[in-house]
Formats: C-alpha cells, sequence, structure tokens
C-alpha cells in the first residue's frame, strides 16, 4: 500500500473507509531498551529477560506506549493526505486501549480506517484514523487507538 494524495473534498467522501493495512515491523529488545532509557520506563517486563521468563508472560514485552508511539511509522505507508499539505500535527487520542502485550521479537502491523474528516476552515482538516495494531500470530490485537490529526493546506 502507498501513501493517498486526494483533494480536499475526496478525502471528506472517505470519512467511514478501511484506508490499508500497514508492513510488518518487528519490536526487538534493542528497541524496547531503547525506549527504556529514553522514558526511564525500566520495568523488569520490560528489559529482563530471566525475571520476565517467569511471568504469565513467558519472557520480555514491548512497552504499550512504545507500541502507540510507532504509529506514525506503521500508518505512514497506508495514510491519506489532502492535496497541498503542508505539516501535520498530531491533535490528540480519543480512546486508547492495550488489548495484549507484545512479545520481544514480535511483528506487528496496524490496520487504518479514516473514522471522520471535519474541514475546520479553508486550510485545516481535523482527521481521525481509528487504528488496530495486529500481533503476528494472535488473535487479540496489541492495542486500538482513535487518533486525531489537524491537517494544514497551502
Amino acid at each position: 500500500m502507498t501513501t493517498q494524495t486526494v483533494t480536499p473534498d475526496e478525502l471528506k467522501a472517505m470519512a467511514g473507509t478501511k484506508v490499508g493495512t500497514s508492513d510488518w515491523m518487528t519490536l526487538d529488545q534493542q528497541r524496547i531498551n531503547e525506549f527504556a532509557d529514553c522514558t526511564e520506563d525500566h520495568q523488569f517486563i520490560h528489559i529482563d529477560q530471566e525475571a520476565a521468563a517467569k511471568t504469565p508472560f513467558g519472557g520480555t514485552i514491548a512497552h504499550g506506549f512504545l507500541t502507540l508511539s510507532m504509529l506514525v511509522k506503521l500508518c505512514e505507508s497506508v495514510s491519506v493526505y489532502p492535496e497541498g499539505l503542508m505539516m501535520g500535527v498530531n491533535y490528540g487520542l480519543n480512546k486508547v486501549r492495550f488489548l495484549a502485550p507484545v512479545p520481544a521479537g514480535g511483528r506487528v502491523r496496524a490496520h487504518v480506517e479514516l473514522a471522520s474528516v471535519d474541514q475546520k476552515d479553508a486550510n485545516r482538516f481535523l482527521v481521525q484514523q481509528n487504528i488496530t495494531v495486529e500481533i503476528e500470530g494472535t488473535d487479540t490485537p496489541a492495542l486500538y487507538a482513535e487518533w486525531i490529526n489537524m491537517f494544514f493546506i497551502a
């Protein structure tokens, strides 16, 4: 799947449609450790493989917020943007649920729905994407998020 650029009217008409599914991404132990260092969240279930092996998870897991923060990368290849896009900024999240842990070395991908498009004025669009992050080989998703962005066009 590739990024789509559409007219503002086409963007509005796409509200409520499934945009696509991203490529797989691996959340390996090195990335998990670096996220722990960056956020100073060194809980053992993320970084201590020996101790984490004794938990119900059976090994280390990615931080939920790491998985959430990867939405930008996961969704970049399956996003829809209005023509003349100058920039997009995070506006917020309506809902986030961490449904299943991603084991270290696990692969994830995003399923993207363009839930709503609200044209605020001639140059701004408030866009909500509903994202489900799938974990390879499991039935329960890693997370579900209603992610809102503000797009500014020229």
